[in-house]
């Protein structure tokens, strides 16, 4: 998560919550263009269940770290770039090099296997497939959804960014490191 405090003008795309919570500390805003989601809370139990499980197990117990991971997965999940690279496996050197013939700016990475090389490429095979056939994979990804996310977290974060009774050192999405105790209202 990156956060800006930019001065002056700007111009940028930003989710309206996040723009409501900067008018708190005095922005304006233009509003040029947009787009309109329509709100829903569609992952509450995912998020209960999970967060329960977090509670009733120690740090140190796995279960614990596996609803961790499956809450903060569930965001970036939504999130990852849509675009995957294929794996060729080639049987000898001589049809590898015909490959980068056509190809060697795809080449992301290749690897020696002994008798066989493994190239990591990019493929406008998939985008032609898509042209003739449509979609054919579907990676579940919505940027909306995961900006969402870092936006409410900046939000609630912005909460400790902006207080003069402690020192901020340092915060995430998730916590942060200051000067001295939290005050007990504010400690989940």
């Amino acid at each position: 998560m990156v956060s800006i405090s930019p001065l002056g003008q700007w111009e940028d795309m930003i989710f309206s919550a996040e723009m409501d919570n900067a008018i708190k500390f005095g922005y304006k805003f233009e509003i040029l263009w947009g787009y309109t989601f329509e709100p829903k809370n569609i992952f509450k139990s995912y998020v209960k269940v999970l967060y329960a499980l977090r509670l009733k197990f120690t740090k140190s117990n796995p279960l614990n770290y596996i609803a961790k991971l499956l809450l903060n997965g569930l965001y970036g999940r939504f999130g990852m770039i849509d675009s995957f690279p294929d794996i060729t496996i080639f049987d000898n050197i001589k049809s590898y090099e015909n490959f980068l013939k056509k190809h060697s700016n795809d080449v992301i990475n290749d690897k020696d296997l002994g008798t066989k090389i493994m190239v990591q490429h990019r493929s406008d095979t998939k985008d032609q497939q898509t042209a003739l056939y449509g979609n054919l994979e579907n990676h579940n990804v919505n940027i909306a959804i995961a900006s969402a996310i870092t936006a409410y977290a900046r939000i609630h974060m912005s909460q400790f960014k902006n207080r003069d009774d402690f020192i901020l050192y340092y915060s995430d999405t998730d916590s942060i490191y200051i000067d001295r105790p939290l005050p007990d209202y504010l400690v989940v």
